[in-house]
C-alpha cells in the first residue's frame, strides 16, 4: 500500500474540512472566498456537504483553501518568534 505523507487530504472527510473551516474562520469567511448560496444563506453543515458533493469545482474550491489554511498555521507555528 502507498502512502500518501505528502497530501494534506489524506486521511481527512470533507466533513472535517467543512468543520474547520466553520469553527475556525465562520460562514461569513467562507462565503467570501466561494461565493454560493450555501454558505450566505441559512449555512449549515449538512446542505453544504450536500452541495459540495454536487459540485466539484465548488469542493475543489474548499480542499485548496482548506490545504492553503493548514500550510499556512503550519508554518506560522514553526516560525521562530523574537
Amino acid at each position: 500500500m502507498e502512502t500518501q505523507k505528502n497530501n494534506p487530504l489524506h486521511n481527512i472527510t470533507l466533513e472535517q474540512i467543512m468543520n474547520y473551516l466553520v469553527d475556525n474562520y465562520g460562514w461569513e469567511y467562507l462565503a467570501s472566498q466561494v461565493n454560493v448560496n450555501c454558505f450566505k444563506k441559512d449555512p449549515s453543515i449538512k446542505s453544504s456537504l450536500t452541495f459540495l458533493r454536487k459540485t466539484p469545482w465548488a469542493r475543489t474550491r474548499i480542499e485548496d483553501i482548506y490545504v492553503y489554511l493548514i500550510r499556512k498555521n503550519i508554518n506560522k507555528r514553526a516560525t521562530p518568534r523574537d
